[in-house]
């Protein structure tokens, strides 16, 4: 039985993603910082290997990993990166406790979880690193700017590993969803108002299991982004083809700015 292990699963994209999964038969690990949410979940689906994970701890890592591959004789096939956080407003606005944390969680988090995740991973053939980036990476987004450029460093991140460990049969994609209706979209943010909030988590988890179930073409392009959505999907491909004069207009649109 292939299995999954996500960050941040108790709420939102990963809770979808863990349904999704359990639903073809998969073991399923929830982990979550939010004891509450994972006692929660655990009363909703006793099925899944549930426990709490500080994503920012290396040792807590270490620990959850071991207590869920305990179940799974070993093997890792997919982790999730899903744990996340965002705080809305101008860089100047903020407080240097809210930017850390965005820095810790999406970017040191995501990265202690792949380094985690490794010596599972590469001793289970064909295994997934998935990590949820963001469509504001397409281009730098302001009012979220430290959640923007971090997700900059998971799109860099995914990348790179993809190529390191292309040897190991451990495949590394990124998913790409706009604006969804999570608790991270009730930031107050001008570009959620202009684009509206049309992905759901359900439609973002669908993603992560096409992503991990790739047809010919992707293994043979190297597949590493997914989108989510249509909004994404034109976005981010004007960005590739249009000077670049051009996609800082459209996101000052976007962003009213």
């Amino acid at each position: 039985m292939p299995s999954i292990f996500i960050s941040g699963g108790a709420a939102g994209i990963g809770l979808a993603t863990a349904q999704r999964f359990a639903r073809d038969g998969w073991t399923v690990g929830v982990y979550d910082v939010n004891p509450q949410a994972v006692a929660a979940v655990k009363a909703d689906h006793p099925e899944f290997i549930t426990g709490t994970l500080d994503v920012r701890e290396p040792a807590q890592w270490a620990e959850a990993l071991t207590d869920f591959t305990a179940h799974t004789g070993g093997a890792l096939d997919v982790l999730d990166n899903n744990a996340g956080i965002l705080a809305g407003g101008r860089l100047d606005a903020i407080s240097p406790e809210a930017v850390r944390a965005q820095i810790d969680i999406d970017v040191l988090g995501v990265t202690l979880g792949a380094q985690a995740a490794y010596p599972y991973l590469k001793v289970t053939p064909g295994s997934h690193l998935v990590n949820i980036a963001s469509a504001s990476a397409i281009y730098g987004q302001p009012d979220i700017a430290t959640y923007s450029a971090a997700k900059f460093y998971v799109a860099g991140l995914t990348e790179a590993l993809e190529l390191e460990w292309q040897r190991d049969d451990i495949r590394v994609v990124a998913i790409w969803p706009l604006w969804a209706k999570t608790a991270l979209a009730d930031a107050d943010t001008k570009s959620a108002k202009t684009l509206g909030i049309r992905i759901t988590p359900e439609e973002i988890a669908d993603r992560v299991w096409t992503s991990v179930h790739p047809n010919t073409a992707d293994k043979l392009i190297h597949r590493t982004h997914y989108s989510v959505g249509v909004q994404t999907t034109v976005l981010n491909n004007a960005s590739k083809v249009v000077p670049n004069f051009v996609s800082r207009l459209v996101n000052k649109v976007i962003a009213q700015h």
